[in-house]
C-alpha cells in the first residue's frame, strides 16, 4: 500500500486518473460525474498515451452474463502494473459493483475501492480512506443518497450533453436486473432539470438528451402523468437550445400527449428509440412487458402520422426462454411492419439474479444464433432501404467529433442529421468545428450511414462551435471516448443511437 513518502510525493505531483466505462448512457453520464468529482479533488486526467494512471476506475455494467468475467479479466491485467507502481489505486463502481459487493475484493484483493450506483459521490473520500487505512474500502448504499446531477461533472462534449431526469425503474421485466441495482424510479423536479439545461446552453451546448431508465414514465414519482410531455414543451422555449432528444421510452407509458409534444415542439428531433424486445404476445407476457404487438405497432403508426420523417430505432432480444419458431416469426413480422431505421439486436443472455435466468426451455445456442442472423439480415435490408429514401434530401447536419473513423483518409467530416442518422460529407472550404451546422445534399446511402459528396450548401457557425474551440484551446487533455459496449446490427455502425438501460427498457 501507499507509504508516507508516496503521499508526500502526491502533494508535489497531481495524481492522474482514468475511467473505463461499460454499458448504457446512464453509465456514460455517471462517468462524467466521476471525472468531475476526481478533478474537484485535485486529480488530473491521464494522457491518452500514458503508461498508466495513478487511479483507474471501472464503471461496470451487469446486464450481460459474462460481465463479471470481463471485469475480473481486466482487473487481472492491472494486477502486475499495480504491484510495480506503489501508490496506484483501483476502484470498481457501477451496476456490477452494486450486485457483487464483497465478492470483488475477495476475487481481486488488489482492488482498493468498491462503490455502488447510489453513492458515486463518495469515490474521492473512499480513495483517500483506502490510502490512509491501507485496506480496501467497500461501501454500497441501498438507496440513492443524493440525485447524481447535484455532483460536479466533466462533460465529454462541449456541444452536446446528457441530462438525467430520473434514475431507477419501476418495471419488473423478467430479463432485466437494472431495477434491482438502480432502485425504484426517482424523478427530479422539472425546475431543476430546466435550470441544468439552461446552464448548459449558457455554456454553449446546443443539443441535450434527456436520460432515464424509463424516460417517459417521468412524472410517476411526482404524480403528473403528463409531466414528460410538459418537459419537452418547456425545453422548446429555451433560447439557443437547437436539438432535444430522449432515451429510452417504454411503450407502456408512451402516450398521445408525448407524440403531440414531439410533433409540435420544433427543437425536439424527429427521432424515437422504442424498445420492442419481442413481437410475440406470448413472449412479451413471459418477459412481463405490459404491451402487446398490436399496441406497439399502433404507437409506431401514430408517430409516423404525426412525424412522417421520424427515424425509429429499437431493441430486440432473440432466443428468450421458451421462444418458438412461431414466436420468432412474429418478431420478424413486427420488424417488417415497423420499418425501423436501426435495431439493436441482442442474443438472450442470462442475467444472474433475474427470473428469466431460472426459466425452463432455455434455447440452444445454435438455434439462437441462426435466428439472430436471420433478424440481422432482415433489419440490414430494411435499414438500407430506409436510408435510400434520404438520397436527394437536403439536411442540416451538426458536425460531430470522433464519429467518422475514416474522415482523415477521405477528407470528409461527419455529423448527425436531425433524425440522428450519421452523415459523412465533403469538407467545406471554410473552416468548421464540432457543434457547427452544415447544410448538405445527400447523394448516397449505406445501411448505417449517409454520404453527401457534393459541396456544402451552407455553413452556420454556432455558439456550440465556439464552445468547442474554447475548450480545445485550453491547456488540457482532449476528452477521450467511452466504451458504450453496445451490439450493433451487421457490421459495426459508428456511434449509433443506443438505448439507455442496455436494452432493458
Amino acid at each position: 500500500m501507499t507509504s508516507s513518502s508516496d503521499r508526500s510525493h502526491d502533494v508535489r505531483s497531481p495524481k492522474t486518473y482514468a475511467i473505463r466505462t461499460y454499458g448504457c448512457q446512464m453509465n456514460v453520464h455517471d462517468s462524467e460525474r466521476l471525472s468531475g468529482l476526481l478533478e474537484d479533488a485535485g486529480y488530473v486526467r491521464a494522457p491518452k498515451d500514458a503508461d498508466g494512471a495513478d487511479v483507474v476506475v471501472f464503471n461496470t455494467c451487469a446486464v450481460r452474463e459474462n460481465a463479471d468475467n470481463r471485469l475480473y479479466g481486466n482487473l487481472g491485467q492491472l494486477a502486475p502494473q499495480k504491484a510495480a507502481r506503489p501508490g496506484m489505486q483501483i476502484a470498481v463502481g457501477g451496476c456490477l459493483a452494486q450486485k457483487d459487493r464483497d465478492t470483488i475484493v475477495k476475487k481481486a484483493p488488489w482492488v482498493d475501492v468498491v462503490f455502488g450506483t447510489h453513492n458515486i459521490g463518495k469515490l474521492p473520500v473512499l480513495l483517500e480512506r483506502a490510502r490512509i487505512q491501507e485496506e480496501a474500502q467497500v461501501e454500497i448504499a441501498e438507496s440513492l443518497e443524493a440525485f447524481p446531477s447535484t455532483l460536479p461533472t466533466r462533460r465529454e462534449s462541449a456541444y452536446a450533453a446528457w441530462v438525467s431526469i430520473s434514475v431507477g425503474c419501476n418495471n419488473t421485466c423478467t430479463f432485466c436486473i437494472v431495477p434491482a441495482l438502480r432502485g425504484k424510479e426517482k424523478d427530479r423536479r422539472p425546475g431543476d432539470i430546466l435550470a441544468e439545461v439552461e446552464a448548459l446552453v449558457a455554456e454553449g451546448v446546443s443539443e441535450i438528451t434527456l436520460l432515464g431508465q424509463n424516460v417517459n414514465a417521468y412524472g410517476s414519482d411526482i404524480g403528473d402523468r403528463e409531466a414528460f410531455s410538459k418537459l419537452l414543451r418547456a425545453c422548446g422555449k429555451i433560447e439557443g437550445l437547437e436539438r432535444v432528444r430522449f432515451t429510452s421510452p417504454h411503450p407502456r407509458d408512451f402516450t398521445d400527449d408525448v407524440i403531440a409534444a414531439m410533433a409540435e415542439t420544433p427543437n425536439v428531433m424527429p427521432q424515437l428509440h422504442m424498445p420492442l424486445q419481442s413481437g410475440s404476445d406470448r413472449v412479451l407476457k413471459a418477459m412481463r412487458r405490459s404491451y402487446r404487438q398490436e399496441r406497439f405497432l399502433g404507437i409506431i403508426e401514430k408517430v409516423r402520422a404525426a412525424m412522417p420523417d421520424a427515424a425509429i430505432s429499437t431493441d430486440i432480444i432473440v432466443g428468450f426462454p421458451g421462444e418458438t419458431e412461431e414466436d420468432f416469426e412474429q418478431t420478424l413480422h413486427t420488424v417488417r411492419e415497423s420499418r425501423f431505421a436501426q435495431a439493436f439486436t441482442f442474443q438472450y443472455s442470462k442475467r444472474p439474479g433475474t427470473p428469466a435466468a431460472d426459466m425452463e426451455d432455455q434455447i440452444p445456442k445454435a438455434v439462437v444464433q441462426e435466428r439472430y442472423e436471420r433478424l440481422v439480415a432482415l433489419q440490414e435490408e430494411i435499414s438500407w432501404e430506409e436510408n435510400k429514401k434520404q438520397v436527394g434530401r437536403t439536411l442540416e447536419v451538426m458536425v460531430a467529433e470522433g464519429e467518422g473513423r475514416k474522415d482523415d483518409a477521405t477528407h470528409r467530416l461527419s455529423g448527425r442529421a436531425p433524425d440522428n442518422r450519421l452523415v459523412h460529407f465533403t469538407r467545406p472550404e471554410e473552416p468548421v468545428r464540432p457543434g457547427d451546422m452544415v447544410t448538405v445534399d445527400i447523394t448516397y446511402a449505406a445501411p448505417h450511414h449517409l454520404l453527401a459528396e457534393g459541396p456544402a450548401r451552407s455553413v452556420r457557425r454556432t455558439r456550440a462551435g465556439d464552445a468547442w474551440e474554447k475548450r480545445n484551446a485550453a491547456p488540457q487533455e482532449k476528452p477521450k471516448g467511452v466504451l458504450l459496449g453496445l451490439p450493433t446490427i451487421g457490421a459495426p455502425a459508428p456511434a449509433p443511437a443506443p438505448a439507455a438501460g442496455c436494452g432493458c427498457d
